[in-house]
C-alpha cells in the first residue's frame, strides 16, 4: 500500500522543521570539509535534465541573491535543497581556482536553475514539488581546484552522479556509504594520487573513471568482485602495476580499459567468464605469457587490443569463434606460428580488423594469402617472419626468435560449430555476404549500444567518454 500525500508531505514539513532547528544560522554554520561526512540517505538521484531544458522540473520564484542572511527552508523548494545550499557554499570556500568563472552562479537559493554544474530531481518516492534534490553534479572541463571534492560529494547524500573529468582535484576519494543509491563516478584527469583508492568500490557503482591521474601499484581483485553492477571501468593511463587480478573475468563489466600502465604477467584465464565483455584494452603495458583460448568464449566482444606487450606463443584459433569481432589488435608482441584461417575469413566475410604487425609469425593460410593479394588493408601482418610476403623483418631477427625457447602450446580447439582448422576452407570472390557483427544489447544496458555508449578507445585521450 502506498505512502498517502497528506502523510508523505506531513513527514516533509517535520523533517524540514526539525533540520532547520538543528542547522545554525549562516553566520555561524559550520560544514567540515576534513573528515567523513553525514547527512540524510534516501532514494536514488537520476542525472536530470539541464536547468534550461523544458523537460526541467521549474523551482518556484526565488530571489537571485538571498533576502536574508540566515537562509530558511521556505527559500528552498524541498530541504534537501536547504541541506545541500549549505554544503555547496562549503565547498565553494575550499576552490581555490575557477578559470571559468562557475562558482559565480552558486548564489542565491535557486540551486536547480542558476548554479551551473548542478542538476535536480526528485529521488524515488518524492514529488518534483516537495522533494527536489541535486541528484547529478557535471564539473567536465571547469578546471577546478581544490582538495576537499571528497567531502563534498559525500555530503550530498542524495547524489547519484559525479563527473569531473578534466580538473584539478586532489584528495581524497569520497566515502560513498552515506550515498547508498550512487552509481556513476568520473574523477578522470585530475591530480589524484596514490594507491588504488578503496573508496571507490561502491557497490551500486555502474560507472567508474579514474584514467589519467597518477595512481600507483596493484589493482585490487575487489574491483572485479565488488562491483556487481559495473558497466565501464575504466582505469588507463595511470601507473598502476602488478598482475592484473586473477578474478578479472568474474566482473559483468562491459567496457574495461587497463591501457597504458605497467601491468605485468599474463592476461588471466578467467578473462572467459566475462560473458558481458564487449570491448577491452590491455595496450601499452609489460604483459607476457601466453594469449588464453578463453577469448574464444567471449560472444559478445567487438574490441580486443593488447598491443604493445610481450605476449607470445600462437594465436589461438578460438578466437575463429568471435563472430561479432570488430578489432583484433596484437601488433607488437612477440607471437608465431601460422596466422589462423578462421582469422582470416572472419576478415574477409565479416568486419574483423585484424592487426598483427610486429610479430614473429611464419606462415599464412589460403584466405590470408588471398587478402595479401588483393591488397585488404584490414589484414596487417608487416614486420613478421612470413616468407614471400611483402615488409617483413630482416633474416637475421627471424633466426634469433627461432631459436628461443617456445613454452606456449598449439591448439586448433575451437567452442563453437565449424571453427577447427580441419573444417576450414580457402573462400573465394563468389563467397557469401559479408557477416553482421551486432552487439547484443538488453533491458538497460540498450543505452550502450555500439552508435550510443561508451568507448574504450575514446578513453584514450583525457577528454570526457561519449556517451548518451
Amino acid at each position: 500500500m502506498g505512502t498517502s500525500p497528506l502523510i508523505l508531505t506531513s513527514f516533509l514539513l517535520i523533517h524540514c522543521l526539525t533540520l532547520s532547528s538543528l542547522l545554525p544560522t549562516s553566520s555561524s554554520i559550520q560544514i567540515s570539509l576534513g573528515g567523513k561526512g553525514t547527512g540524510i540517505s534516501i532514494g536514488i538521484g537520476i542525472g536530470g535534465p539541464s536547468p534550461s531544458s523544458p523537460s526541467s522540473p521549474s523551482s518556484p520564484s526565488s530571489p537571485s541573491s538571498p533576502s536574508s542572511s540566515n537562509p530558511k527552508p521556505s527559500d528552498f523548494p524541498s530541504c534537501f535543497l536547504y541541506k545541500s545550499y549549505f554544503v555547496i557554499q562549503e565547498f565553494k570556500k575550499t576552490i581555490t581556482c575557477d578559470p571559468q568563472g562557475i562558482t559565480k552562479t552558486w548564489n542565491g537559493f535557486n540551486i536547480c536553475g542558476q548554479y551551473c554544474g548542478f542538476y535536480c530531481e526528485a529521488p524515488p518516492g518524492y514529488d518534483n514539488k516537495t522533494g527536489l534534490a541535486v541528484a547529478s553534479v557535471d564539473f567536465n572541463g571547469n578546471a577546478l581546484t581544490s582538495e576537499k571534492f571528497g567531502v563534498f560529494v559525500q555530503n550530498l547524500t542524495e547524489l547519484a552522479l559525479f563527473h569531473a573529468n578534466s580538473n584539478n582535484f586532489s584528495g581524497y576519494v569520497p566515502f560513498l556509504d552515506k550515498n547508498p543509491y550512487f552509481y556513476e563516478l568520473d574523477l578522470s584527469n585530475n591530480k589524484l594520487t596514490g594507491s588504488f583508492p578503496p573508496n571507490a568500490i561502491q557497490r551500486n557503482l555502474t560507472f567508474l573513471d579514474l584514467r589519467f591521474n597518477t595512481y600507483y601499484g596493484c589493482v585490487p581483485p575487489s574491483v572485479f568482485s565488488n562491483l556487481p553492477f559495473a558497466i565501464a571501468i575504466f582505469l588507463n593511463n595511470n601507473k598502476f602495476s602488478g598482475d592484473l587480478p586473477s578474478n578479472l573475468g568474474y566482473s559483468p563489466v562491459q567496457y574495461l580499459s587497463l591501457a597504458n600502465n605497467l601491468f605485468t604477467g599474463p592476461i588471466p584465464s578467467s578473462i572467459g567468464h566475462a560473458k558481458n565483455l564487449t570491448e577491452v584494452l590491455f595496450l601499452n603495458n609489460t604483459l607476457s605469457g601466453c594469449l588464453p583460448n578463453e577469448v574464444g568464449l567471449l560472444k559478445k566482444l567487438v574490441v580486443f587490443d593488447a598491443s604493445l606487450n610481450y605476449i607470445t606463443g600462437p594465436l589461438p584459433y578460438s578466437y575463429g569463434c568471435l563472430k561479432n569481432l570488430e578489432q583484433l589488435v596484437l601488433a607488437h608482441n612477440l607471437l608465431y606460428g601460422e596466422v589462423p584461417e578462421v582469422l582470416c575469413k572472419l576478415v574477409y566475410t565479416g568486419k574483423l580488423n585484424l592487426s598483427l604487425s610486429y610479430n614473429y609469425f611464419t606462415s599464412l593460410g589460403p584466405t590470408c594469402w588471398t587478402l595479401i593479394k588483393q591488397g585488404n588493408k584490414r589484414l596487417d601482418v608487416r614486420k613478421n617472419c612470413i616468407p614471400w610476403v611483402p615488409d617483413q623483418r630482416s633474416s637475421e631477427e627471424c633466426w634469433w626468435f627461432a631459436k628461443k625457447p617456445k613454452t606456449c602450446p598449439w591448439s586448433s580447439y575451437t567452442p563453437c560449430w565449424g571453427a577447427s582448422s580441419e573444417n576450414t576452407d580457402s573462400v573465394s570472390a563468389s563467397d557469401s555476404e559479408p557477416l553482421e557483427a551486432k552487439m547484443p544489447v538488453k533491458g538497460g544496458s540498450s543505452r550502450l549500444g555500439r552508435k550510443s555508449g561508451y568507448r574504450t578507445y575514446g578513453a584514450l585521450d583525457g577528454s570526457p567518454v561519449p556517451r548518451n
